[in-house]
């Protein structure tokens, strides 16, 4: 016999229990889902306004992101398409404001952010806490490995 204990030790979940139980109750998800759409909206009517920010830009585009991973975990797959032309769409915003100085968007845009705002608004309606965690920790993840890239470079 080898002298070996076979008793573990206690390991330590990787979520609190507090995180883990509001990560999967419903109670918790519409809140969190109703402050997400809410930043996406109110920067989009900014913009339209002629009042956007850099602020409001970054925003916008991370909540895209996260409807994109969202995206590649099943929620509305086949609405991908969608969602990276709304990235066109911040670019165009990005490009008007270097050249301009105004942060505006023309009505094509406006109609392609709420396109892809639609999409996000069903994917996180249907979508487990988990699930928008899951697919912001990949957008995070994209965008430092795409600062590393660029840093590299």
């Amino acid at each position: 016999m080898s002298g070996k204990s076979r008793t573990r030790k206690p390991t330590q979940p990787a979520m609190s229990p507090l995180l883990r139980a509001l990560t999967y109750t419903r109670a918790a998800h519409e809140p969190v889902t109703e402050a997400m759409l809410l930043q996406c909206y109110t920067a989009l009517d900014a913009f339209r306004r002629g009042h956007g920010s850099r602020d409001l830009f970054v925003t916008l585009a991370r909540q895209l992101l996260v409807a994109e991973e969202l995206c590649r975990l099943g929620h509305e797959p086949y609405a991908l398409p969608d969602v990276e032309a709304a990235h066109s769409t911040m670019m165009h915003i990005d490009i008007g404001e270097k050249r301009e100085g105004t942060w505006f968007i023309c009505d094509a845009d406006y109609a392609q952010l709420c396109v892809a705002l639609e999409i996000f608004d069903r994917q996180l309606s249907v979508a487990s806490l988990g699930d928008i965690a899951r697919a912001e920790a990949q957008m995070l993840e994209g965008i430092l490995r795409s600062a590393r890239n660029t840093a590299i470079a």
